[in-house]
């Protein structure tokens, strides 16, 4: 062999560790950031978490990944807790409720008081209004940037002991229920509320350990096939429950201003599909839960404003706590929407 075409070899061969260390060093490079959501991996939850991911790798060109992870594994379970690890820089990414961040939040609660929306138009001049800067704001101080809003949705009542057609049918109940106000409408309903959580709820509906819970349609009741261990559901709508896609701020921090703006836009584009994708399973989702053999009761207006009426102590409660001036952002935008 010629000495020529061994340093050809050569050359060559250490041209391509080269290159092979390059494309490990690239690899290296790309950044894997945790999300935690609070529900499984069915969900719309689930789905706008994992948008967001794919948007974000194509957006950086893989720089940044997002490993979701469904049931708030990384807070071991505990759904309350996410947020304020968010806030400290545990985790890096969350999507939770607003419901489910009121222990640390309690002006979060105001998106949630009972009958304060009539339809999707007035939920959105809050969340994409100015109700939800201000509830951003607020968070902020908390060390969790809200990058956008999605939906969970209306949520509806369902139980395994008779239908629900108006407050003296709620009476005894073991209601499995998410957050602290929901424990307060229970009582003021007359039912036995079961702050449980949600990892935990299905087996504990399968087992009668609680006769009913709550929850929307589309983003939960269906996706968690919650309809195979409820025998009946009431539309009553009574009270609205978004969710929002969080980051760390001291993650948040460390991006340049064109990451920021890519990890803006997926989100925005991830959380719009996520409101969509829920509210196109919750307009079909009636029938489909008829189908399934649920008994579904749909209250008219006068039944509807019983409800109301019996759960106005949990209202006035939860907005003095909430603060007036908050609560009144709130019904200026829903009464401009109108």
């Amino acid at each position: 062999m010629k000495f020529g075409t061994l340093s050809g070899i050569v050359g060559k061969t250490a041209l391509a560790g080269m290159m092979a260390g390059a494309l490990m060093a690239g690899s290296a490079a790309a950044e894997t950031l945790r999300l935690s959501q609070n529900t499984g991996d069915t969900t719309t939850w689930q789905k706008g978490a994992e948008k967001f991911g794919e948007l974000v790798a194509e957006a950086t060109d893989g720089d940044f990944k997002v490993r979701v992870f469904p049931n708030a594994q990384l807070a071991g379970g505990d759904q309350m807790k996410q947020a304020e690890m968010v806030g400290r820089g545990a985790i890096d990414l969350v999507v939770s409720s607003a419901i489910n961040v009121t222990p640390l939040v309690p002006e979060m609660a105001a998106f949630s008081l009972p009958y304060l929306y009539a339809d999707y138009a007035q939920v959105d001049a809050t969340t994409q209004g100015e109700p939800g800067k201000i509830l951003s704001e607020i968070l902020k101080e908390k060390g969790i940037i809200v990058l956008a809003w999605g939906e969970n949705g209306f949520r509806e009542v369902t139980n395994n002991v008779r239908p629900i057609t108006g407050p003296e049918d709620m009476k005894g109940l073991r209601m499995r229920v998410a957050g602290p106000m929901y424990i307060d409408v229970m009582n003021a309903l007359g039912a036995n509320p079961q702050q449980m959580q949600w990892s935990e709820t299905l087996t504990a509906l399968q087992q009668g350990v609680v006769d009913g819970q709550e929850n929307p349609i589309g983003a939960v009741i269906i996706p968690q096939q919650v309809y195979e261990m409820q025998k009946y559901l009431t539309t009553w709508h009574y009270s609205y429950d978004p969710i929002f896609l969080g980051i760390s701020q001291a993650k948040w921090d460390s991006f340049d201003d064109e990451t920021k703006a890519k990890f803006q836009a997926a989100a925005d584009e991830a959380m719009a599909y996520q409101r969509e994708i829920s509210r196109e399973a919750t307009a079909t989702g009636v029938e489909f839960l008829r189908e399934q053999g649920v008994e579904v009761y749909e209250p008219t207006a006068e039944e509807l404003a019983a409800f109301k009426a019996a759960t106005q102590p949990a209202f006035d409660k939860w907005a003095e706590m909430v603060g007036p001036e908050l609560v009144g952002a709130f019904q200026t935008a829903i009464a401009a929407a109108q």
